[in-house]
Order: structure tokens, then C-alpha cells, then sequence
């Protein structure tokens, strides 16, 4: 009987232990998975008059505040079942115009200067701000993001998305930046390039009017202008800081707008036949005057901090351009034509993702949400090009006879070019390739290899104790370790590569007896340290903790890095035995540092050591 008791009562011991793990497991799992802050407070202090309130998060800061300029403090708490294990991101779909971040009282990031008006916007793009280690605890957890509002610019902040820093980043921030900011910087290219065609062909096609007299075709010249006015409207939403305060640049914005669709109707006109015919040239006035009217009504909007003025005139612009894109596929369906039908069809979808536009960012609560006119412009651009090219074409044909052979031989040459530009890929994808295996087996021999190397003359002599063998075969596994996070670090980004280097060798000094520090605030990127210096770096880290290991009899090792100034700051400090630090200058330290830009400065003396790297 007593046997089988026992039996029981270890089995009934193993199903309690099976059932804690898989509880602390599905712990970590939740503390984990990304969360996504929507509730909260909000303190606003507007015309000095200070509210708090509960808030719900998207906050579109015109649409509750009428346009008026102010400050903002969210407040937004959150839980964490357990403390995060891997590095935490924050991902803010739109959030301006000027803001700051903090997490549990410790600040973040800063965008911009909160006690200045209509300087700097960076709502434009979306925003990710790494957390450092540490920083999230278990239990009660508050992120705070202060913001300072301008007139009329959509201001205020979505929701916010916090969770770990692989997903976040990847998956949700940096596809939002290639929608928003890429997408802006791909469409300014297009347009410049459509541009710059149609005004170079406005400026070498000269014809001759039946009177002898030289003129240009006016189509080329409104297609150039309709480009250009939107390449710099778009171009608004990559500059975070603009050349001119926000009252100018937001009228010049307005006007560049309302040049582009001023100019595509005037393209519209030209091309179906309009300008010959005395019944339409009065439409030329209306069109030139939503140019005037879009000036007036922005500087008197953003003037009295009224944007009503802006959106109602919107309205009106709206309504005309609606007639006018409808008068012209009236008319297309009457004449017909390859060119009229392309760009009837690519108005009115223009005009349609417009109202879009005008709903949903000017009179919506709706925050976070981007405009559909840049996106849609393309058809009307691509359109243009079209056309611009034809009739390039057609006029080529006729001044030089024929094109096909010349076509042709362009097309064949196009072919040829394209081989070869794959040949010269494949090979250089294939050399970037083995130059990479090259340099990780270089690093592998020089980092792990000569650690293994030194293990096995230990072996060999006779004379190592088991302690130091089993030292050196530890340095060589934390420095695999380490190459193998320094192939993920981001070029510059020092607290990365902190973070990750304490993950690695915390648990390496535990077990040797070493309490570990950590007092490293958030610092600047480096930019000159690329994936080498990066790997450098780490190298030179790794052996200052490891000659601590080894040599230095310590028990507290301290890592520090902060901003002194514009310069960044790392310091390795640990308090043992100390050497002498001019006879004994550590050289593979100074070689590293030397190879990556940084001032070594090495300080020792009994029960203090300190290894310290500055960059500028």
C-alpha cells in the first residue's frame, strides 16, 4: 500500500507543478501580445481655461476644440499581467502637431518644442518610439503624451498601439510610414518627373499659326503647372518642420491646392477644344478665381482661427469643379475620344475621393485617417503623361515621317539594357552575398575561434582548472550571441545594443557573483555607426566585461550612457582591483575605438575602473 501512495502523491505533485508553469506561461504570453490604449484622461487648457475629462481615443483636437490652438496631457493606463521578457515599441498612427512621451514619469521622445506656436508639425507621419528595457513593470502602467496644438492643422492623437518591438515596428509602424511618408516622397517624384516632361515639351514644341506667327501648345504648359503645384502640395507631407511658420505656409499649401486643380481644369479646357471657342472662354475667370478665392479664405480661416471659412469654401470649390468634370464627360460622350475618355474617367474619380476627402478630414471626428487625393492624382497624372505623350508623338510623326523603326530600335535597346541590368544584379546580389559569408566567418574566427582555440591549449597543457576552461568556453558562447543580435541592431541605435548586451551577460555575471547596474538614458543615434561599427561596438563592450571576468576580482559591474550635450556617452564601470591603466593601456580597446570614430578614455585605481567612449 505504502508504494503505491506514494505513486499517487507524486503524481498529484507533478500535475500541480504542470499546471503553475503552464499558468506562468500563459502569463508571459498576455504581457507579450501587442494592447492597443483607446481610454483614458485628457487635460486641456485652451484660451487659458483648463478641462480635464474622460477621453476616448481617436481625439481630433479641431473638431472638439473649433480650431483654436492649446495644450494637451493624455493620460492612458494599462496593465501588464507580467514584465515584458523582449523589448517594447509604442506605434502612433498621427499625433501633433508638437508632443512628448513618457512612460511611468520617464521621458521618452520629444518632438518638436512644446512652448512654440506654428513652428513644427509632425503629425504628417506616423511615430515609433522604442521603450527601453526595464522600463514596463508588472501591474499599473501609465503612458502620457503631451501635445501642443496649432490652428486649423489636425491636431491631436489616435489611438496607440504598444506591444513588442519586432511586430510593432514591422508590422504596423513601418507599413503606416510606407503608406503615409514613402508613398508622399514616391508621389512628389511622379509628379516632378511628369512635370518636368510636360515643360520641356511646352518649351521645345513651337508651331506656326496660320498667320505665321510661333506659339506654344497651352496644354503642355497646364499639364507642367498642374504637376509642379502638386508636387509641392505633397511635398508638405514630408516636411516636419517647415521653411515658413504655419499661418504663411498653410496659405501657401492652400494655394498650391488650388493651383493644381485650377491648372488640371485648365488642361481639361485645352484639351477638349474649349479655348477655340468663344461660348466657353468665360470660364476661364471662374477657374482663375478659385485660385484668389482659396488664398483669401485660408489666411482669413487661419487670421480669426476659424477653419469653417476654409472647409465652407472648400464646399463651394467642390461643387464648381463637380460641374465643370461633369460638363466635360457630357461633352466626351458626345466626341468621343481615346484622350477625353482616359481623363473624364480620372477626374471624376478624382472628384469623388475629393468629397471623400472634404467629409471625412473636414467636417468627420475622425482622426488618424489620411486623404484619398493624393492617391487618386496619380490616374490623373498618368493621364496627363498619356496624353502629353501622344501628342508629342503625333506631332513627332508628322514633322519627321515616321517613328516605328526608331520605336523599335528604342524598344530592342530597352530589352538589352534590361539584360544586362539582370546580369549585373544576379552578379552583384552574388557577390554581396559571399562578402557576407566572408565576414561572418571572419568574425567567427577572429571572436569564437580563437576563444575555442584557447580552450583547447588549455585542455592540452594540463595545467587549467576546470573553472577557467569553463570561463573561456562561456566568452565564446556569449560572443556567438552577440554577432548574432548584432546581424537585427539598427545602424546607430547605441541603447539598442546596450539593451541587447544586457540581456546576453546579465545572467553571465549573476552566476559569477557580479551585481549588475543599469543606468543608461535614452540617447541619440550615432549616425556614422553603420552594421560594422555597430559590430565593433559590441566587440569592444564584450571584452571590457569580459576582462572583468577575468582579471578585475569585481563584484559590481555598472553600465551608463546618457547625453552630454550632442555628445554620447558610455561608461563600463566595475570595482575591482584595478590596474595601471598608462603602463597597461588595454590595446585591442583602443584599436576598436579608434576603428569607429570614439574617444577612449580608461581610468583605474584600487576598487574603481572605469572604461569610457564618447561620441560626437
Amino acid at each position: 500500500m505504502r508504494p503505491k501512495w506514494a505513486s499517487l502523491l507524486m503524481l498529484w505533485l507533478a500535475m500541480l507543478l504542470a499546471g503553475i508553469a503552464g499558468v506562468s506561461s500563459a502569463a508571459t504570453a498576455a504581457s507579450e501580445a501587442p494592447i492597443e490604449l483607446r481610454q483614458g484622461t485628457v487635460t486641456t487648457t485652451v484660451g487659458g481655461v483648463t478641462r480635464t475629462e474622460p477621453v476616448e481615443l481617436s481625439y481630433h483636437w479641431d473638431r472638439q476644440h473649433n480650431g483654436r490652438p492649446g495644450m494637451a496631457s493624455f493620460d492612458l493606463p494599462f496593465t501588464l499581467e507580467a514584465e515584458p521578457e523582449t523589448p517594447w515599441g509604442i506605434f502612433i498612427p498621427r499625433v501633433g502637431n508638437v508632443f512628448e512621451v513618457q512612460l511611468n514619469d520617464a521621458l521618452l521622445q520629444v518632438y518638436g518644442d512644446l512652448d512654440r506656436s506654428n513652428d513644427a508639425d509632425y503629425a504628417k507621419a506616423p511615430i515609433y518610439v522604442p521603450v527601453p528595457g526595464r522600463l514596463l513593470r508588472k501591474g499599473d502602467n501609465l503612458l502620457q503624451i503631451r501635445l501642443h496644438a496649432d490652428t486649423a492643422r489636425r491636431a491631436g492623437l489616435s489611438q496607440v498601439v504598444m506591444g513588442p518591438a519586432a511586430p510593432v515596428r514591422t508590422e504596423l509602424f513601418e507599413r503606416a510610414y510606407a503608406w503615409r511618408f514613402t508613398g508622399s516622397v514616391l508621389l512628389m517624384a511622379f509628379s516632378l518627373i511628369v512635370g518636368g516632361i510636360a515643360l520641356a515639351l511646352w518649351l521645345t514644341q513651337v508651331d506656326a499659326d496660320a498667320k505665321g506667327a510661333q506659339r506654344r501648345d497651352g496644354i503642355y504648359f497646364w499639364a507642367a503647372l498642374a504637376e509642379f503645384c502638386w508636387a509641392v502640395r505633397v511635398a508638405d507631407g514630408v516636411i516636419a518642420e517647415p521653411p515658413l511658420s504655419w499661418g504663411p505656409w498653410g496659405v501657401l499649401m492652400a494655394a498650391c491646392y488650388a493651383g493644381w486643380a485650377a491648372s488640371s481644369m485648365m488642361f481639361v479646357y485645352h484639351l477638349a477644344g474649349w479655348g477655340r471657342d468663344r461660348r466657353y472662354q468665360w470660364v476661364r475667370w471662374p477657374i482663375a478665381g478659385i485660385v484668389v478665392a482659396t488664398v483669401l479664405f485660408s489666411a482669413l480661416s487661419l487670421q480669426r482661427e476659424e477653419p469653417m471659412w476654409l472647409t465652407g469654401w472648400l464646399a463651394v470649390q467642390i461643387v464648381f469643379v463637380l460641374a465643370f468634370v461633369s460638363a466635360f464627360a457630357v461633352d466626351t460622350l458626345r466626341k468621343p475620344s481615346a484622350e477625353r475618355l482616359l481623363v473624364a474617367g480620372a477626374a471624376l474619380v478624382t472628384v469623388m475621393f475629393g468629397v471623400r476627402d472634404w467629409l471625412v478630414i473636414r467636417l468627420s471626428d475622425a482622426y488618424g485617417e489620411t486623404t484619398w487625393v493624393r492617391y487618386s492624382s496619380v490616374f490623373f497624372g498618368v493621364a496627363l503623361l498619356l496624353i502629353v505623350l501622344r501628342r508629342f508623338r503625333a506631332a513627332s510623326v508628322l514633322a519627321r515621317g515616321s517613328v516605328a523603326a526608331l520605336a523599335e530600335r528604342v524598344a530592342q535597346r530597352e530589352r538589352e539594357l534590361a539584360a544586362t541590368y539582370a546580369e549585373l544584379e544576379a552578379a552583384a546580389r552574388d557577390q554581396a552575398r559571399t562578402h557576407e559569408r566572408e565576414r561572418i566567418l571572419r568574425e567567427m574566427h577572429d571572436g569564437m575561434g580563437s576563444h575555442i582555440t584557447s580552450a583547447i591549449r588549455q585542455l592540452q597543457s594540463g595545467q587549467t582548472s576546470s573553472g577557467d576552461l569553463l570561463r573561456t568556453l562561456r566568452d565564446s558562447l556569449d560572443q556567438l550571441k552577440l554577432q548574432i543580435d548584432s546581424i537585427h541592431l539598427p545602424p546607430g541605435d547605441v541603447g539598442a545594443l546596450l539593451a541587447a548586451a544586457r540581456y546576453r551577460l546579465e545572467p553571465r555575471l549573476a552566476s559569477s557573483g557580479i551585481e549588475f547596474e543599469w543606468a543608461v538614458d535614452e540617447v541619440e543615434p550615432v549616425e556614422r555607426l553603420g552594421a560594422q561599427g555597430m559590430r565593433q561596438l559590441q566587440f569592444l563592450l564584450f571584452e571590457a566585461i569580459s576582462n572583468v571576468l577575468q582579471h578585475a576580482q569585481a563584484t559590481v559591474l555598472r553600465f551608463e550612457a546618457g547625453m552630454q550635450g550632442t555628445t554620447v556617452q558610455l561608461r563600463v564601470i566595475d570595482n575591482g582591483k584595478g590596474f595601471d591603466a598608462v603602463k597597461h593601456r588595454p590595446r585591442s580597446l583602443a584599436e576598436r575605438s579608434g576603428a569607429i570614430g570614439a574617444r577612449l578614455t580608461v581610468e583605474s585605481r584600487p576598487g574603481r575602473t572605469v572604461v569610457q567612449l564618447e561620441f560626437d
